[in-house]
């Protein structure tokens, strides 16, 4: 049977493992930024942000393409960032990445959403997600 003493120093001891296997804020598996948005043609059309992180704003450059502005800048350019697009309308379309390296900054990503023929198109939900 175990003491007193002993049920706490095995207390204090498991306590220590799990902080040290804690997950925290500069973890690199947590997103450093996302957002979902989406474009509404209604009254001239513009970006609705549904919710988002580390997000200043969305910008619509073309039909079918857009700029993520991050609030807090990258440390650089190496992130990974995953985005997918879907619509109310059922019609399929996908977000992918701009081939050109300018499009991809500490501060700021470009992607295109396109129907899969290729056209770029605008969907009314694209989720972006980055990590670093």
């Amino acid at each position: 049977m175990m003491t007193l003493a002993q049920h706490i120093a095995a207390l204090a001891t498991r306590i220590g493992q799990e902080l040290k296997a804690r997950v925290t804020p500069e973890h690199p598996g947590l997103a450093r930024a996302w957002v979902s948005f989406g474009w509404q043609p209604q009254n001239g059309g513009h970006i609705v942000i549904h919710a988002g992180h580390n997000v200043k704003k969305v910008l619509r450059l073309a039909p079918g393409k857009y700029r993520v502005i991050f609030d807090e800048p990258m440390l650089d350019a190496h992130y990974c960032w995953l985005a997918f697009a879907r619509n109310g309308d059922k019609a399929m379309k996908m977000a992918a990445a701009r081939v050109s390296c300018d499009d991809k900054t500490e501060d700021d990503v470009e992607l295109v959403c396109a129907t899969p023929s290729g056209t770029l198109a605008d969907s009314s939900e694209i989720n972006v997600v980055v990590y670093r």
